[in-house]
């Protein structure tokens, strides 16, 4: 598979991510797969060349990070993989166990590693933006985290683009270590991130790792509703009704169907290849709960779209509000 930079690094990772929410423990949502369930997907993306991995403390409280670095211990050498995570999340009840002051990170980084059963991590990540932590605090902390070795470069996650902006401004006033990448929410039914973050990321050498390229499954077709679906997690998940679901989105998915149909291919196949086509894209950050959507996935890398079929894809969309970044 090939290799790419990450933004204007010299980091190289591969140009699909396996994000790691899926894997972890099913007490946290029922779709959700355990330890031995989640083997051969670690298994799988190693020998398919995919060696960027995404997770985050608050995935299964905890145990994610846990499965994600008992399977790559197994199956990769720890020099050929890049390893991300990510830190906000509530990961208990007590008032400095989420956010992103410096005690919270300063603990959390530890905590992380401690699951992950590594010594750092490649990339460690804001997983929203903090409004009651000032964002030199935020910053300095994890210019410290990166300084003592406990991680190689920093991310952020869905923001505004005036934030993300102005965190970059100020770690630079300060010398401090620069975000090298942004985890934005990007996909065929959710494209407000082209009219500003994608631009900023693009014009300041920043990498942008897209989740939810397939919006958690609803692009692949085959739901008329909430709760329908054919894996677990379709008929399960609470969060997908707050994002899609609109008339405008349907549209989108028959436009999908329409191509895919036309070219022999999965819905799948074509959604991941229409985020892919676009050069700000460095990896998007790809679930898998069945080992047929992980081998989809691969193949999409070689599917191109021509002009006519982006713009069958492209035409129902409608402009949403702003969403999930809080």
């Amino acid at each position: 598979m090939e290799q790419v930079r990450l933004g204007n690094t010299g980091l190289k990772v591969s140009r699909l991510c396996l994000g790691c929410m899926t894997y972890g423990s099913p007490d946290w949502r029922p779709w959700v797969l355990d330890m031995e369930a989640s083997k051969p997907f670690f298994q799988t993306a190693i020998e398919k060349g995919i060696t960027f991995f995404d997770t985050a403390n608050i995935y299964s409280i905890g145990e994610s990070e846990v499965v994600t670095g008992w399977w790559l211990r197994e199956f990769a050498k720890r020099e050929e993989i890049v390893v991300a995570t990510k830190v906000n999340g509530p990961m208990g009840s007590g008032a400095n166990e989420k956010g992103l002051s410096r005690k919270s990170i300063m603990a959390q980084i530890d905590a992380s590693l401690t699951r992950l059963g590594m010594d750092y991590v490649d990339l460690y990540q804001i997983h929203r933006f903090d409004y009651e932590t000032p964002i030199e605090e935020t910053l300095e902390a994890l210019h410290d985290v990166v300084r003592a070795g406990k991680a190689r470069y920093i991310g952020a996650s869905s923001m505004f683009a005036w934030q993300f902006s102005k965190m970059l401004a100020v770690s630079a006033a300060n010398g401090w270590t620069r975000f090298v990448s942004m985890q934005p929410q990007y996909n065929l039914v959710y494209r407000e991130e082209e009219r500003e973050m994608l631009p900023l990321c693009r014009n300041e050498g920043v990498g942008v790792i897209p989740w939810s390229p397939l919006a958690r499954g609803f692009l692949a077709g085959g739901r008329g509703a909430p709760k329908e679906g054919n894996t677990e997690r379709a008929r399960t998940d609470e969060f997908s009704p707050r994002l899609y679901y609109r008339d405008s989105d349907f549209k989108v998915v028959d436009a999908v169907t329409e191509v895919a149909r036309a070219r022999g291919l999965s819905n799948m196949q074509v959604a991941l290849a229409w985020v892919l086509k676009n050069p700000t894209v460095t990896a998007p950050i790809i679930g898998a709960s069945k080992l047929g959507h992980l081998e989809e996935a691969v193949s999409a890398l070689d599917v191109k779209l021509s002009d006519d079929e982006i713009k069958t894809l492209e035409a129902p969309y409608q402009a949403k509000p702003v969403l999930d970044h809080l």
